[in-house]
């Protein structure tokens, strides 16, 4: 039994498979890199910023560097097995190469809660910009009722299925279409993000910077778990391994090219927020549009907290697409194993996209953003996206150790030392979360293992081909 749950699926198998056209290879590296910035830059700095600063200061800045140093470690074997493994399935497909089945259904599993969670919460702070610019503009709010959450005041938010179901329908048209139409979004979001750091350091005032790091490095520490969720994302290329036309080369690229760009823009951010308006003002818990009140309290006019809102609404629209691609993509991965139904890697001969699979996606993630409060869910995906990046830093190891011999085209700098520090940062920073995070964490973990033993374990395609023609699946305490 031992050896079927950590039997691996060799290279060779993962890329043939990967390799036979279901999917359409349509998407440059311009487009891959968009999809992973799209993907990454949203919630995380229009929202999340407002619930960080409170914890740490202006050292906000710091937390975003500390996020970002931690991200790029795992960001760096990402690029390595996405450019030696170039199939859908992200860091699933990676574990299930190296370290077996039952940890590469534990990846999975903490996939499904870093890109389904996480983008429920991005549908979240999107219907809350949605009524800031309502209110900016027409002196009008949706009803509480219907824009927030059970807990945050409100019974559904309406605002938050509106644009699941529109990134669903655009999904369903084809993957170079929602890529085409989510690089306009991503620019237009960094043009958004740029006029607000114009903006904001005009009224740029340095005493606000006094004192740095009020809460010491425990602060900046905490507050760098809180932002590490704006790094979620910058994997999302690597989910696209099937249809990216020249997947070796373009895959690593867009993923360290993305991160880049990304950090960039947060850093900026964060300090022309904190040099503008005091990081007191800053309060958990109304962190809602927080960069819309930055402008408006540093110009003390109501039009350029409006075009942050409006570009926000668009912006924010391209986060949910991309984060969607990436977790239909990665169900296609795990259903073509066995590991989940069929029905998850049906595609439609028109569109040459899993229809089926982006439709139950788009239900279950409308749902989720309709009843739970951001705040649940960013900590969630960040402890689920620490989890997963660290096993992909492991499986860097295992990989460079059992399989030398294969062709990379992106080889992860000062090996083993950046993996290994891949590892340790995550794990801190999983420790840093709050004990209600790592309690919920090992609930989902705990319900993920029963659902491998009691339907993936005896379904796995490997385990059939490992019981032989004829034979049937390996059972449930079968050896």
């Amino acid at each position: 039994m031992l050896h079927s749950l950590f039997r691996t699926k060799p290279v060779d198998q993962i890329v043939q498979e990967g390799g036979q056209g279901e999917l359409k290879r349509s998407m440059s590296l311009l487009q891959l890199t968009m999809f992973s910035v799209g993907a990454t830059l949203g919630t995380g700095i229009f929202v999340v910023l407002g619930e960080a600063v409170p914890l740490v200061g202006p050292a906000i800045v710091l937390s975003f560097v500390l996020a970002a140093i931690t991200a790029l470690f795992s960001a760096l074997s990402y690029a390595e097995l996405a450019g030696t493994i170039p199939v859908s399935g992200s860091s699933y497909s990676y574990t299930y190469a190296t370290m077996g089945e039952l940890i590469a259904w534990v990846s999975g599993w903490c996939l499904l809660l870093e890109y389904a969670v996480s983008v429920s919460a991005v549908a979240v702070g999107w219907g809350q910009y949605l009524n800031d610019f309502f209110r900016q503009t027409f002196d009008f709010t949706l009803p509480e009722s219907i824009s927030n959450p059970p807990g945050s005041g409100g019974y559904l938010n309406i605002p938050a299925i509106v644009v699941v179901v529109l990134a669903m329908l655009l999904l369903l048209q084809g993957a170079s279409e929602s890529a085409t139409v989510n690089s306009i979004m991503v620019f237009l979001k960094i043009g958004v993000l740029v006029f607000f750091c114009v903006v904001a350091f005009t009224a740029f005032d340095t005493g606000n910077l006094t004192p740095f790091a009020p809460m010491g490095w425990a602060g900046i520490q905490a507050a760098g778990s809180k932002v590490f969720f704006s790094y979620i994302g910058f994997d999302a290329a690597s989910t696209a391994g099937e249809e990216a036309k020249n997947p070796r080369r373009d895959l690593p690229l867009a993923i360290i090219g993305s991160l880049v760009i990304v950090t960039v823009v947060y850093v900026a951010v964060g300090l022309a927020a904190v040099g503008a308006m005091n990081w007191t003002e800053f309060k958990q818990g109304e962190s809602e549009a927080s960069l819309s009140l930055v402008l408006e309290r540093a110009t003390g006019m109501s039009w350029p907290s409006a075009i942050l809102s409006l570009g926000a609404v668009i912006a924010i629209a391209s986060v949910v697409l991309s984060v969607m691609y990436g977790q239909t993509r990665i169900l296609f991965a795990m259903s073509r194993d066995g590991l989940v139904p069929r029905v998850f890697q049906r595609v439609s001969p028109r569109h040459r996209v899993p229809v089926a699979n982006t439709l139950i996606v788009s239900a279950f993630i409308a749902l989720l953003a309709a009843v739970v409060p951001l705040g649940h869910l960013a900590d969630a995906t960040s402890i689920g996206t620490l989890f997963a990046f660290g096993l992909v830093n492991i499986g860097v190891i295992v990989l460079r150790r059992s399989r030398p011999d294969l062709t990379r085209s992106f080889r992860t700098p000062f090996y083993p030392v950046t993996p290994v520090l891949g590892v340790l940062f995550c794990a801190g920073l999983i420790f840093t979360l709050d004990h209600v995070t790592q309690q919920i964490f090992l609930i989902w973990m705990a319900v993920g293992l029963v659902v491998y033993f009691a339907y993936s374990r005896r379904h796995s395609l490997l385990g059939r081909q490992a019981a032989g023609p004829g034979q049937p699946p390996i059972q449930k305490g079968a050896p």
